[in-house]
């Protein structure tokens, strides 16, 4: 759907070889659980799934400070009960990608809440639109259904825009918040559909050339926090769902 110039793809190649983000289907997923001496009797814990990629997973920051284990440490604070949080996420993965470590994960067969932030990679990697159209519903289908088919436990997430970081600026190349912009709307509209709750944290992303604390130490990423203001928007509406 979108073209681009071959100084593009000749910087994607540095990007993935420099950052290591490309990584392939069968990669072992990312799986965080908390510390032994952390968890409570499985009845009483709230069990958290975070979904996506690199944002999720929390490259360029201390994992701790990811925005799924910063939701954990708010959670178990505000409901007073122990969290346990499983990230299925890698740096690179786009749809396709998450889909087919969903198929070879080891999942609960449900969660009490599931966020999903995927596609940012499938608009870098210049993948066709069409392809985020098929499998992004597959993915939110897949969300639900993890979540126990209960849509005020599921959040989608929208995509921050690294156009707005130095790297993303050295990048040249044009449109990429047009296209994701493209990506989020159509995101939005799927989500809401279904009952879904969708947060759009992109305005905060777009921050990220005047204020580069939001922006993580490898120039590209965000901070944790951009990560925090996330929750800021997403905390209020899980707490008051996981109380039900």
């Amino acid at each position: 759907m979108f073209s681009r110039l071959l100084k593009g793809n000749l910087l994607l190649i540095v990007f993935f070889t420099v950052l290591g983000l490309a990584c392939s289907t069968d990669e072992a997923v990312a799986t965080d659980m908390l510390e032994p001496e952390q968890k409570i009797s499985p009845g009483t814990s709230i069990r958290y799934l975070a979904l996506g990629d690199s944002y999720t997973a929390g490259t360029g920051i201390d994992t701790l400070q990811s925005f799924p284990r910063q939701l954990q440490q708010t959670l178990a604070s505000e409901l007073t009960r122990g969290v346990t949080v499983q990230v299925v996420a890698r740096a690179g993965w786009r749809t396709d990608n998450l889909i087919n470590a969903l198929e070879g994960e080891t999942l609960e067969d449900s969660y009490d809440f599931v966020t999903l932030l995927i596609g940012v990679n499938n608009q870098f990697q210049n993948r066709p639109f069409s392809q985020y159209e098929d499998e992004f519903p597959k993915l939110l289908n897949r969300a639900l259904n993890l979540a126990g088919d209960n849509p005020e436990r599921v959040v989608v997430i929208s995509i921050p825009d690294y156009s707005y970081t130095p790297f993303g600026q050295n990048l040249g190349f044009e449109n990429i918040s047009d296209e994701i912009d493209g990506y989020n709307n159509f995101a939005k509209i799927i989500t809401e559909e279904n009952g879904i709750p969708f947060v759009d944290i992109t305005d905060i992303s777009r921050n990220g050339l005047e204020d580069i604390s939001l922006v993580a130490r490898d120039n590209l990423h965000l901070s944790e926090k951009a990560y925090q203001m996330f929750l800021d928007r997403i905390v209020p509406d899980a707490i008051s769902k996981l109380k039900d």
